[in-house]
């Protein structure tokens, strides 16, 4: 089999190609991406070698990029998104063109080439805001939030209606919010690790009540290929990881998993429109595909925690890299409610 990755220098897409590669040694992986801010060669940098990995730098907007990068493709990925919610408010135009007409464009070109199967990965922000109880199902009504949220809505509808006006052969996933080696350094977790690195504090959000779901993005990349494999035409499929933490919670954990005291804790003023709780129910995953989240959370976090101080000079490049392009340093990740989709 032979697969367009689309945005794979990410967080999620790297880890994604580089599962992909080592339990499917005999498929093809191409991996279009823009290498914007968050997408980072690096990231596959081993890779290089492989004669079944390709990189092709380009952006999903661009019609004859998308068009060659897909020729003699069977399957399509599609991870490349505007992601951070912070940077929507500030720039919200620019998540309408890359997570719209982006994906737009993808599947037009896909429609033509004849692609067997497009799998587009989306998020659980689409659905809007929790309260105490209750859980996201795909028959969830969509209310988004915030300009982040609205644009990966968007594309979701575009998604679907590809399939019904079309026939295009696709499939979507909503995810819970992931985590894991290569996560860009603006992330929640990413921001908490490195600032404890360096000796400052980490920023919370409000009162740090906002409640997320974590899902180990190795889990996320189990449940991607479960769809490639097992998936029908036309279906969404949700992946939680189950663990429901409020952003204090979570604060307190790597606090404490780094040795850390409390008082490296500091809340800041709350986020624009910020939704209160996010929960999955992947029972008709795990029913339908036979996946379900093996990861134990605590040894994933210790993991990720590990990774980051191991890998300094990955992450200390990020921010070099930013702050020349950015004029400044790199966000302070004041991102309580930082989901970390791509």
């Amino acid at each position: 089999m032979k697969l367009l990755i689309t945005g794979g220098s990410g967080f999620i897409g790297s880890n994604f190609i580089r599962y992909w590669l080592q339990t499917h040694p005999d498929d093809q992986i191409a991996n279009l991406d823009a290498l914007t801010y968050a997408g980072n060669p690096a990231n596959l940098a081993d890779l290089t070698q492989n004669p079944n990995y390709s990189f092709v730098h380009g952006s999903i907007t661009d019609p004859e990029v998308v068009r060659q990068a897909m020729q003699g493709i069977d399957t399509v990925v599609h991870f490349a998104a505007e992601s951070h919610v912070d940077n929507s408010i500030t720039n919200p135009l620019a998540f309408v063109q890359t997570n719209v007409l982006g994906t737009a464009v993808l599947l037009e070109v896909a429609r033509t080439a004849g692609v067997k199967h497009f799998h587009h990965v989306s998020t659980d922000e689409v659905f809007g805001t929790l309260q105490q109880t209750g859980q996201f199902n795909k028959t969830t009504p969509y209310d988004p939030r915030s300009p982040y949220s609205a644009s990966k809505a968007g594309s979701d509808h575009l998604v679907r209606a590809y399939y019904h006006t079309y026939g295009l052969p696709i499939t979507i996933s909503n995810c819970s919010n992931n985590f894991g080696p290569y996560q860009f350094p603006e992330k929640f977790l990413p921001v908490m690790i490195i600032n404890l690195l360096q000796g400052k504090k980490i920023p919370v959000y409000g009162d740090g009540s906002n409640i997320r779901d974590w899902l180990d993005v190795t889990d996320h990349v189990r449940g991607i290929e479960a769809v490639l494999q097992k998936g029908k035409a036309g279906e969404t499929y949700l992946f939680g990881g189950g663990t429901e933490l409020s952003n204090l919670q979570l604060a307190k954990k790597v606090v404490q998993l780094m040795g850390k005291a409390e008082d490296s804790i500091e809340f800041v003023t709350d986020r624009q429109g910020h939704d209160w709780r996010y929960a999955i129910d992947a029972s008709e995953s795990t029913k339908e595909l036979g996946w379900k989240p093996a990861a134990d959370f605590d040894t994933s976090l210790q993991q990720m925690i590990d990774w980051y101080k191991t890998n300094e000079k990955w992450w200390q490049e990020i921010q070099g890299r930013s702050s020349s392009a950015r004029g400044g340093s790199l966000p302070t990740g004041k991102a309580g409610a930082s989901g970390g989709k791509s």
